[in-house]
């Protein structure tokens, strides 16, 4: 069976963090990162990794991180139709 798909049973969801921060040569300017990865909500463990490894190795202090996310896998959802059509 596919990972992503077991992990998706595992209560993982698609989640998706856009990353401001401030550019290292350019202090007074902000930069946009968007990071997507499966995810468990609401401690998002991968995310907090992430952005740990952010904060220790990379020069772009952190400024905002907005995060979304959505499960994958999910009850299907119906709509009727207001019309009835007729096919020769």
């Amino acid at each position: 069976m596919d990972r992503s798909f077991v992990a998706q049973l595992n209560d993982y969801r698609i989640t998706t963090a856009e990353i401001l921060y401030w550019m290292p040569d350019h202090k007074h300017v902000l930069q946009s990162f968007l990071w997507q990865n499966l995810d468990q909500a609401p401690r998002f463990p991968a995310l907090t990794k992430f952005l740990d490894f952010w904060d220790r190795n990379l020069d772009g202090k952190l400024h905002k991180v907005t995060v979304a996310n959505t499960q994958l896998i999910k009850p299907a959802e119906f709509r009727f139709s207001c019309g009835l059509y007729t096919l020769h």
